[in-house]
C-alpha cells in the first residue's frame, strides 16, 4: 500500500518502524501521554521544592564556611577571661593604649605596646614597621587600639594589624582648648613624638 506519493505505508504495529499518517490526517499522541490536570497540579510545588532544597545546601555551605574563617573581635578582659576559646585563633582585640608601654624597635623592625580594658592588661608585639598616624602616647588621651592576630599560650597578643581609634570630637575640642592644634599628630604637644627604642 502506498500514499498519495508514493511512499509505502507501514502499518503503526509492525516494530521498528515508525507511524507514518495518510494525508490530511494529523498525527496524535495516544491520551495517555497528554498532561492532565493531576499531572499539572504537582509539578509546580516539585520544582519549588527542589529550588529550596538546592538554596538550602547552598545556604549550608556558606554558613560552614564562614564559622571556620570568622574573625572573633573581644575587649582584651574578656578575650583573657576566654582565653582557652580564643588561644591560638584569629581574634581581634580591643582596648586603650596603656600609657608608657609603647616602644618601636628598628632592627628587626617591631612596636611592643599594651592595651586594657576594665584593668586587665594585654601584651601586644606587631612585627612591623608601619601604624596609624593616630597610634600615638598622647598623655591625658585615651587612645583607643584595636589589634588582629592571635592570642598566644603565654597570655601576650601577636598582631598582624593595628588600628587606632580617632579622638572623638569632644576630646578634640577640649585639647584645642588647652592650646593644642593637633593632639593625635606629629605637631603636638610634649609625648606625642616617635616611640621609644625597645632595649
Amino acid at each position: 500500500m502506498t500514499n498519495d506519493s508514493g511512499s509505502p505505508l507501514t502499518p503503526p504495529d509492525e516494530p521498528g518502524r515508525g507511524v507514518v499518517a495518510q494525508r490530511g490526517t494529523a498525527l496524535r499522541t495516544p491520551a495517555d501521554a497528554r498532561p492532565t490536570a493531576a499531572t499539572r497540579r504537582w509539578v509546580g510545588p516539585a520544582i519549588a521544592s527542589g529550588l529550596a532544597m538546592v538554596a538550602a545546601a547552598i545556604a549550608g555551605l556558606v554558613l560552614t564556611g564562614m564559622q571556620d574563617n570568622a574573625i572573633y573581635s573581644k575587649p582584651v578582659d574578656q578575650l583573657l577571661a576566654q582565653k582557652a576559646k580564643f588561644a591560638g585563633r584569629p581574634v581581634r582585640a580591643e582596648g586603650n593604649l596603656v600609657h608608657g608601654s609603647l616602644l618601636k624597635r628598628e632592627q628587626p623592625c617591631e612596636y611592643r605596646f599594651s592595651i586594657a580594658k576594665n584593668g586587665v592588661e594585654l601584651p601586644v608585639r606587631f612585627a612591623q614597621c608601619v601604624v596609624p598616624d593616630t597610634f600615638r602616647d598622647v598623655p591625658d588621651l585615651d587612645v583607643g587600639v584595636t589589634v588582629e592576630g592571635e592570642l598566644r599560650s603565654d597570655d601576650t597578643f601577636e598582631a598582624t594589624s593595628v588600628l587606632a581609634k580617632c579622638p572623638s570630637k569632644y576630646e578634640m575640642k577640649q585639647r584645642k582648648d588647652q592650646g593644642e592644634q593637633m593632639p593625635h599628630g606629629p605637631l603636638a604637644s610634649a609625648g606625642t613624638g616617635p616611640a621609644p627604642e625597645v632595649p
